[in-house]
């Protein structure tokens, strides 16, 4: 049970390690773009190139989703990222039980967005986590972990990807333990739970006058979506890349230090300075940060000030 890109290397590396799947469930196609021609998710996409029988149900509370699965008889649900929860009797029906892929090393950053908010908060390490499902949002017994240190200029996309491969492959090893009924389950530390709700907009916005580190990981953990985002001449911009060259100033949070074909860097409130590499202007592609100020000079001195 999976839907995004995310769960799509579990789905191979279950194939290639040469277990039946016999069903995959997936979330409803969904109108996209401004055709709102019907789209499928790109599990369903991997799922039907592989030649497996693909289960869609709108809701799974309902009796069908449960009528497919006594059917199915599955020893075993692997779930990624599917977004949608499963009810105790889903939980309960198969001989081996449900087992999640989590994003994170819980029992931190239970819930939805997990690797933007470990990016968000600064955090020098993550990882995946294989646990059996219980009724709780990520609160299920942990059977495997695999840790990973996160780049400083690493954003949630590309760790997305690095954890959706490392994910499969803990996957697949723990399909193999729970075969051979060697799997250790280990309880989750309640004191030590902390959340990753949903993103939104509300997050976008940059304030000058946090530390040029925070503002740094705000532009890293909210890519792609929602995006940090910034005003520059008057433009609303998204701030898709940015660096820290480790130099300080004295100056005014928000005072435009440097804005020349050699770099956009902004003081900061700490008194650090954040450089400016990637922007997208709204309603424009996404440019070097140079090539916007060829038409949209920013006077050095300038003041930006937190888009509300």
């Amino acid at each position: 049970m999976g839907t995004p890109d995310f769960a799509v290397p579990s789905l191979n590396a279950l194939v290639e390690a040469g277990h039946e799947v016999c069903g995959v469930f997936t979330q409803p196609d969904k109108p996209k773009n401004r055709g709102m021609k019907l789209q499928q998710s790109p599990v369903k996409e991997r799922a039907l190139a592989l030649g497996l029988d693909v289960y869609q149900p709108a809701k799974m509370r309902d009796g069908e989703a449960l009528g497919i699965l006594q059917g199915l008889n599955p020893d075993l649900i692997a779930v990624a990222a599917y977004g949608k929860i499963l009810p105790v009797d889903i939980l309960n029906l198969p001989r081996l039980g449900c087992v999640n892929v989590h994003s994170s090393l819980l029992p931190k950053y239970r819930g939805a967005a997990p690797i933007n908010w470990a990016v968000l908060n600064g955090e020098e390490e993550t990882g995946v986590t294989i646990m059996y499902m219980a009724e709780g949002m990520d609160t299920g017994d942990i059977l495997a972990q695999a840790s990973t240190s996160i780049g400083v200029s690493e954003n949630a996309a590309q760790l997305f990807e690095r954890l959706a491969g490392m994910g499969a492959d803990l996957l697949v090893d723990t399909v193999a333990a729970l075969e051979q009924g060697k799997a250790r389950r280990v309880p989750q530390d309640e004191a030590l739970a902390t959340h990753a709700p949903m993103l939104s907009r509300e997050q976008s916005p940059m304030d000058w006058n946090r530390t040029a580190r925070q503002l740094h990981d705000q532009v890293r953990g909210l890519f792609p979506w929602p995006a940090a985002a910034a005003e520059l001449d008057g433009v609303r911009c998204k701030i898709l890349g940015t660096a820290l060259p480790g130099t300080t100033t004295d100056k005014a949070p928000g005072t435009v230090l440097q804005a020349d074909k050699k770099g956009l860097k902004i003081a900061c409130g700490d008194g650090g300075v954040l450089e400016i590499l990637m922007l997208q202007p709204d309603g424009k592609k996404a440019m070097a940060a140079s090539a916007f100020l060829l038409g949209h000079p920013v006077p050095p001195g300038t003041i930006l000030t937190k888009q509300e």
